[in-house]
C-alpha cells in the first residue's frame, strides 16, 4: 500500500503499543514529510513486572519512555490523557477527548488498535480504545452538533477524516512496506525498557522481524491490496470514509 498522508493522528492505548504495531509506518510517513501526532490514552501504570516499582513510579517512567520513542519516530507531540491503565471505558468524556484531538489535528489518517477480534486474545483497553477512536472519527468529529461546545467554547471546527487504519487485525487489507524504516522501529520499541524486560535488542529484533516477514508474506499473497515484493511489512485493516 502506497500512501503519503500530510497529517496523521495515532491513538494508542498504552505506551509501546503504537511502536510495536505501527512504528515502521509512522517512521516511513514522517520521513516522507507527514506531520504525526499522538494520543496516549492510559498512564501505563499497571504494565510492569517489577514488584519494587509502584504504579505511580511506573507511570512516570513509561511516560518518559513514550516521549523518547516518539522523538525517535519523529512524532511531533504526544497528548497524554492519563486514564488509569486497564480502566478505559466507552464514555462520552473519553470520546470527547479524542474528538477534540481529531478536530485540532485534522488528520488525513487515524492509526489505532483493532477493536474487533474474535480468535486472538486482546487487552480490554485495546478493544475500548479502538472502538472509541472509531466512533470519534465517524460520526462525532465530523458532525458539528456532536460536542458542539468544542466550537462554542474552544473554537474547534468539525473535521472529516478520510481513513482509519487498525493495527492488530485478524483480517488486514492494507500492507505497508517498512524495510527502510525497520531499524528506526526497533530503536523506538527498545526505548520502552520497562516492557522489553531482559530481552536484548537482538532478541527483540528477531521477534519483530519475524512478525514483519509474516505480514509481508500475507500482503504478497493478498488480493485486497495492490502490493508485491514485500520483505518486511506492517498490516492494517483500512476503513475509508467519504469526505
Amino acid at each position: 500500500m502506497e500512501l503519503s498522508p500530510e497529517r496523521v493522528l495515532v491513538v494508542t492505548p498504552h505506551p509501546d503499543d503504537a511502536e510495536v504495531w505501527a512504528g515502521g509506518v509512522i517512521a516511513k510517513w514522517v520521513r516522507a514529510g507527514a506531520e504525526v501526532h499522538g494520543v496516549l490514552c492510559t498512564d501505563g501504570s499497571r504494565g510492569g513486572s517489577d514488584p519494587e516499582l509502584a504504579s505511580t513510579e511506573l507511570a512516570e517512567v513509561r511516560s518518559r519512555e513514550q516521549l523518547e520513542a516518539a522523538n525517535i519516530l519523529g512524532i511531533k507531540n504526544v497528548v497524554m490523557l492519563g486514564r488509569p491503565d486497564g480502566e478505559l471505558e466507552d464514555t462520552a468524556d473519553f470520546r470527547k477527548d479524542l474528538v477534540r484531538q481529531i478536530r485540532l489535528i485534522k488528520p488525513d489518517v487515524v492509526l489505532t488498535t483493532e477493536p474487533y477480534r474474535r480468535n486472538m486474545q486482546w487487552h480490554r483497553d485495546h478493544r475500548i480504545a479502538g472502538q472509541v477512536a472509531l466512533d470519534a472519527v465517524f460520526p462525532y468529529a465530523r458532525d458539528h452538533l456532536h460536542f458542539g461546545d468544542l466550537f462554542a467554547n474552544e473554537g474547534i471546527e468539525p473535521h472529516k477524516t478520510a481513513m482509519i487504519m487498525f493495527w492488530g487485525s485478524e483480517n488486514p487489507n492494507a500492507f505497508v512496506d517498512i524495510a527502510d524504516d525497520f531499524d528506526t522501529k526497533i530503536k523506538a520499541v527498545m526505548a520502552h525498557r520497562t516492557q522489553t524486560g531482559q530481552r536484548t535488542e537482538s532478541e527483540m529484533r528477531a521477534f519483530i522481524r519475524a512478525r514483519a516477514e509474516e505480514a509481508a508474506a500475507t500482503g504478497n499473497s493478498s488480493t485486497d491490496d495492490e502490493v508485491t515484493g514485500l520483505e518486511l511489512a506492517e498490516a492494517f485493516r483500512r476503513v475509508t470514509f467519504r469526505t
